[in-house]
């Protein structure tokens, strides 16, 4: 069993987030988890976990500084632009080692019929006019889609929203993506036309793009926003060595 006295700080949110806890736990060291809070729900994960916000770059370095973190892992959603650069400015300010795990981006597979936009603004206007659609992005993003009144939207959520959803012919389902058979027989049953989503890679919620293709549905994939160059690591196994490298002299 490795151990280290100082904890290592992940920004989570994300199965990957998860997983990296787990193993770092399971090697003896100590791990901090913290969420948004945007998840009623987030199931379990190991080690300590906090929630919600830190105050921005200087809160999180504030923060750092009393838990004496040894490293940071920013792990949480690829479109979580804020935070991952609160993160980077944080870590310089404390010099504190900082790694960044980004699961790679989904990529176009023959048979796949994307429309690639750069924001919700372009995703709202590409969506033709009488259109079905599967809104399958989180409840903070559907605001833009209220001023398309020509438009049927199917929004799934995982838990429901705190306030009406300000959308003018909507249904509203609460549920979890399924696998490709249940997402192929749920956008069929629903008679959808299109899907609205970001580009945020991974599996957990691929499904739902294999049953699109499976069906020929055309796909609006709002892709990753330009991030600047850094530490990134693109899976758990990666960070993991990074973090047994980099922390070695922690050990006792």
């Amino acid at each position: 069993m490795r151990a280290c006295n100082r904890p290592v700080l992940i920004l989570g949110g994300t199965a990957e987030a998860v997983k990296l806890a787990a193993a770092l736990v399971a090697l003896g060291y100590r791990t901090i988890s913290s969420l948004a809070g945007r998840t009623s729900n987030p199931g379990r994960i190991d080690g300590e976990v906090r929630s919600g916000g830190f105050g921005g770059a200087d809160g999180l370095a504030a923060y750092m500084r009393a838990q004496d973190i040894a490293l940071l892992v920013d792990a949480t959603h690829p479109f979580a632009t804020q935070i991952s650069d609160n993160a980077r400015a944080a870590a310089d300010a404390t010099e504190v080692p900082f790694v960044r795990l980004e699961r790679p981006d989904w990529q176009r597979k023959p048979g796949d019929a994307w429309t690639s936009v750069a924001s919700l603004d372009e995703a709202v206007a590409a969506i033709p006019a009488k259109a079905r659609v599967l809104l399958a992005l989180g409840r903070q993003h559907i605001a833009p889609f209220s001023r398309r009144h020509d438009i049927h939207f199917v929004v799934r959520m995982i838990d429901p929203p705190e306030t009406p959803l300000d959308l003018f012919d909507f249904e509203l389902e609460l549920s979890k993506p399924g696998k490709k058979e249940e997402e192929a027989a749920f956008l069929t049953g629903k008679r959808l036309t299109h899907i609205v989503c970001r580009n945020s890679g991974g599996a957990a919620s691929y499904a739902k793009i294999a049953a699109a293709r499976e069906l020929g549905l055309p796909v609006i994939m709002i892709e990753r926003p330009h991030r600047p160059a850094g530490h990134t690591l693109p899976d758990t196994p990666d960070v993991l060595r990074f973090i047994e490298e980099t922390l070695g002299s922690l050990r006792t």
